[in-house]
């Protein structure tokens, strides 16, 4: 029997954790580049010593949104504000559900009046494309698919990012002049080889550099300038491998749960969701063990987005993050793991039996959605939902959300790696045993220059 929904999907597995815990999907991929471009330590280390090039063009999805409505569907889906949003601007757009958990976040490009562009992660865009074809709107919407999801190997636009202490150097290298001044999240017009080129004030991993995009067949001969005055800055490419440990660095939860697996209000949405799309083949893993979906759910405070938070518009969800908006909220922090607990952690590989759960570097992320237990004294306090290796601390660490009573920093807390009863039967899962690995609540962002430049929330927050 074929299932042609999500809520087709979900009636038939019973329980969304189930489903979830038992896909088979892996983590999410990072296609079009290779793993390393020399070997993930040094690329991390560039980041925050010379300079590195993020190459963004094929692992993120793209929405197009036109129309006289663009602004108000928008607006009407976001926890943030869009007082003094113009052209040429860019936010990072947070919608919720009307429970007010967190269905995604994305980053929303004004580029022009009645023209924007979400670039991100498919549960928030495809919350958008339902309400912009149910809702009444006048608008149009024109999805480019991430690469994986294509066979033509082409995307709308490339995207690049130059990050690092020295890319304004390289930036005014292949300009052949000044940089422009550029606010954070502000974005202006520059030509690189001959081509006009797109370019946004960013910082991804705490340092100073622009994203750079324009159209696809213009890509080679600007990321061949690029790297041709690269070798100068000691520019280096960043893998696949690396990619995705950025974050521990720069505080940001990249896979929030979309929270759309229960609730009556959401059952249309379910139907309208595909059974073959991003939220029926998500996949949940690691300790935390309840059987509630909705535990798995974030509200924005849980994830640094409180401060997004406007109620200065109508929006969906907007009642019920005005009954908590006063309540205490769980707290985004850091977890460093103690490097003895984590060492022998490892040294079971080296047994035959009664191993714990592999843990690779520099990301150790199994599943779509990690979901690891974090205790102190035995009594649950909140979860862990990153985790992987910074060459740059010389840390393994985790991206946490703790009760606030336990987020202090040097709080000391347990971290809990593995999964239940030996594991789930996702691929990713070998045998193993739970194990307890000790930990100190540190600050989210970790990285100090992060802290200072882009606090409270980590990069994105600059940009509500």
């Amino acid at each position: 029997m074929s299932h042609r929904s999500l809520e087709a999907v979900l009636a038939a597995a019973g329980s969304p954790v189930e489903l979830l815990r038992n896909s088979q999907a892996g983590p999410n991929v990072y296609p079009g580049v290779p793993a390393e471009f020399t070997n993930w330590r040094d690329e991390q280390r560039a980041w925050q010593t010379t300079c590195v090039l993020f190459d963004q063009s094929f692992h993120m999805n793209d929405l197009g949104i036109s129309g006289p409505d663009a602004l108000r569907l928008l607006s009407e889906l976001a926890v943030n504000s869009f007082e003094g949003f113009a052209v040429d601007r860019a936010k990072h757009f947070v919608p919720c559900t009307p429970d007010g958990f967190v269905i995604g976040d994305v980053i929303l490009f004004a580029l022009a009046e009645d023209r924007f562009n979400l670039v991100g992660r498919a549960p928030a865009l495809n919350w958008v494309m339902y309400h912009a074809e149910t809702g009444g709107y006048d608008v149009e919407v024109d999805l480019d698919l991430r690469t994986a999801l294509r066979t033509d190997g082409r995307r709308r636009s490339y995207r690049f990012q130059v990050q690092g202490p020295n890319a304004m150097d390289l930036i005014e290298k292949v300009l052949g002049q000044a940089a422009p001044e550029l606010k954070f999240f502000h974005k202006t017009r520059v030509t690189i080889a001959g081509r006009t080129v797109s370019a946004l004030r960013h910082g991804m991993v705490g340092q100073p550099g622009w994203e750079l995009f324009g159209p696809w067949d213009e890509r080679e001969p600007v990321l061949e300038t690029l790297l041709e005055a690269g070798e100068e800055f000691g520019l280096r490419r960043v893998g696949g491998r690396a990619y995705s440990s950025n974050t521990l660095e720069s505080g940001w939860i990249p896979s929030p749960l979309p929270a759309v697996y229960s609730g009556e209000r959401l059952e249309a949405y379910r139907e309208w969701l595909p059974a073959t799309g991003y939220e029926a083949s998500a996949s949940i893993g690691g300790s935390f063990p309840s059987d509630d979906i909705e535990d798995y759910y974030f509200t924005p405070w849980d994830l640094g987005y409180g401060n997004y938070v406007k109620f200065d518009h109508d929006f969906v969800g907007r009642e019920a993050l005005e009954r908590i908006a006063e309540d205490e909220h769980r707290v985004k922090v850091t977890l460093a793991l103690d490097d003895e607990d984590v060492t022998r952690t490892i040294g079971t590989m080296f047994r035959k039996t009664d191993r714990a759960k592999f843990m690779d570097w520099p990301s150790a992320v199994y599943c779509m959605h990690p979901f690891d237990l974090v205790t102190v004294d035995a009594e649950p306090v909140g979860v862990s939902t990153w985790i992987g290796y910074s060459a740059n601390e010389g840390k393994m660490l985790t991206l946490a959300v703790l009760d606030a009573a336990q987020a202090e920093p040097g709080t000391e807390v347990v971290f809990h790696w593995g999964e239940e009863g030996g594991g789930s039967t996702k691929p990713t899962v070998e045998a193993h045993v739970q194990t307890e690995i000790r930990a100190i609540v540190s600050p989210a962002p970790y990285v100090e220059t992060v802290r200072r430049d882009y606090a409270p929330g980590g990069w994105r927050t600059a940009h509500a």
